[in-house]
Formats: structure tokens, sequence, C-alpha cells
């Protein structure tokens, strides 16, 4: 009886402990990073390089996989989503266009729909495996 209470509980405090993990790791990959460089002919690239966000994006399959295999796809896709809108939220809220938003709004949708993408493929390749090893 104890455990099935535990079980709703625990998948609700999967929810900020992933949006916390999620910060936690733009702020190592992307949140050092502020300056856009300037190239020779004038272009403009920056502020992040392209393997600083693949490094996010894999450092965040981690606890997505672990969230997703234990029946966490909620808490998986909902505490990434958070944690990656609070975190641009926060890190592009000083550009003075004011289209920080609209790039706010483009990571919130895209997150969402990857990452519950991948949990749902990892929970159903979870599911198929326990089914073949009974």
């Amino acid at each position: 009886m104890r455990r099935g209470l535990l079980k709703p509980v625990s998948r609700l405090l999967s929810i900020p402990a992933l949006a916390a993990v999620t910060l936690a790791a733009w702020a190592a990959w992307l949140g050092w990073d502020q300056h856009y460089d300037v190239h020779p002919d004038g272009s403009v690239t920056g502020p992040y390089e392209a393997w600083q966000v693949i490094g996010l994006v894999l450092t965040l399959l981690v606890p997505v996989y672990w969230a997703a295999s234990r029946g966490h796809v909620v808490g998986a896709v909902l505490g990434t989503t958070v944690g990656l809108t609070a975190a641009a939220s926060y890190d592009w809220s000083d550009d003075s266009s004011g289209l920080f938003a609209v790039g706010v709004g483009m990571v919130m949708v895209g997150s969402l729909v990857v990452t519950a993408a991948v949990s749902a493929v990892i929970a159903s390749v979870k599911r198929a495996g326990q089914r073949t090893e009974a």
C-alpha cells in the first residue's frame, strides 16, 4: 500500500528535478558564452558554437533517458521543457529588440516536441524489452 502512494509523488517530483538538471546543464554549456563573433567579412555568429548546443543536447539525453525508462515520461517532457524555456528566457531577456520572446517560444515548442518524441521512443523500447524478458 505504501509503495502505491509514493509512485505519484515520485512522478511529480521528477518535473522539478529534471527542470533543475536542465537549468544546470544550460548554465554549464551555454551560460558562460555571451559574445558574438565578428568575422573579417563582416558576418556575425554566436553567441553559441555548435559544439556547445550539441553538448547540451547529449547531456540532457541522460536525465531524459533515466526518467522515461522509469515511466516518468511526463516528468521528462515537462521538466526538460520548463528548464530550457526558463533558462532561455533568463539568458536572452536583455535583448533590446524584444525578439527574444520569439526565440524562447521556439525553444519551448521545439524542446516539447523533441523531448516528447524521444521519451516516447525510450519508454516503448523499455516496455518492449520488459515483455520479451518475461
